[in-house]
């Protein structure tokens, strides 16, 4: 039995004049000479431009490695019940999510004015090494330390929301059986909380890269302050900003994709049939043509 289809034909007027609107965009930004594509092509793989781009690379990634190491320590003190870790940690978590990231950058990169040396040694006692501030902490690690001290209280509650998602009724059921704590926790507990955790921890990472043109105050040759430096200097404000617009699209993207993989090998225990990658998903749909079987003739 034949089951004609149905006929949406608003989608089709909402569908073409997207398309309109869309050509339209396209068309502006290749006609239009004030995006000045000459010099957004200049810059874009130039040798400032790109080590600029590395050095926002290894903020973003020393920010979420010490970040989310220090997030999960503070995750699993606020599920403890030690009630002195609780309090801290909820003290912590509350702290850094009241500040602003660019006042705790700026109060890092000035901490000498508070401590011009430290010591390390027995609290209240001899000091067995004494070192000074300007000497260690340099403008990057000043950065990385407000990036990573700032992602960590926001990846310590990411943590443990994932945690407490997963049914107690499990973990009754593993302590029934017997099975050992910390087996409970890797074959149980973090699967189940990984899905949980994975969307979340992935917006925090993509909005931590982008967060890095904060540090632009603080003259570090980052990205954006890289940017700023060469329009200050030629007044192609537009091209420049491309530049840096580009770059962020792109690594974002590739971000994204890790991000949809690692959810897919997640998704394994919960979904009968994983999701379909891009290509798997364009593969799907040529199959679905009406093709001409090998051999036909007309």
């Amino acid at each position: 039995m034949t089951v004609a289809r149905t006929w949406h034909p608003w989608r089709w007027v909402i569908s073409a004049v997207t398309l309109i609107l869309a050509a339209q965009f396209v068309h502006g930004l290749a006609t239009n000479a004030g995006w000045d594509w000459g010099t957004f092509g200049e810059y874009f793989t130039a040798k400032s431009v790109i080590a600029a781009l590395w050095l926002t690379i290894q903020l973003t990634f020393w920010g979420t490695l010490i970040g989310f190491a220090l997030g999960i320590a503070l995750a699993a003190a606020r599920l403890s019940h030690n009630p002195v870790l609780q309090v801290l940690s909820w003290f912590y978590i509350w702290a850094f999510r009241s500040i602003p990231l660019i006042v705790q950058l700026l109060f890092w990169f000035n901490i000498a004015y508070l401590y011009q040396s430290l010591s390390l040694g027995i609290p209240f006692g001899p000091a067995f090494f004494t070192f000074n501030v300007n000497s260690v902490i340099s403008g990057s690690t000043a950065a990385i330390i407000g990036l990573a001290l700032h992602q960590a209280a926001y990846s310590a509650e990411i943590v443990r929301a994932g945690i407490i998602s997963v049914d107690q009724g499990q973990l009754e059921a593993a302590a029934a059986l017997g099975i050992p704590k910390r087996r409970e926790f890797v074959k149980i507990v973090l699967p189940q909380a990984m899905r949980g955790i994975l969307p979340n921890a992935a917006n925090e990472v993509i909005s931590l890269f982008k967060g890095t043109s904060i540090v632009s105050v603080m003259a570090i040759a980052e990205l954006f302050y890289q940017v700023q430096v060469i329009y200050g200097r030629s007044g192609r404000v537009v091209p420049m900003l491309m530049v840096a617009t580009v770059w962020y699209i792109i690594l974002t993207s590739l971000l994204s994709i890790v991000q949809f993989y690692v959810e897919r090998h997640y998704a394994k225990g919960a979904l009968r049939t994983v999701p379909l990658t891009p290509i798997q998903q364009i593969r799907a749909k040529l199959a679905e043509l009406p093709l001409s079987p090998r051999g036909a003739t007309r």
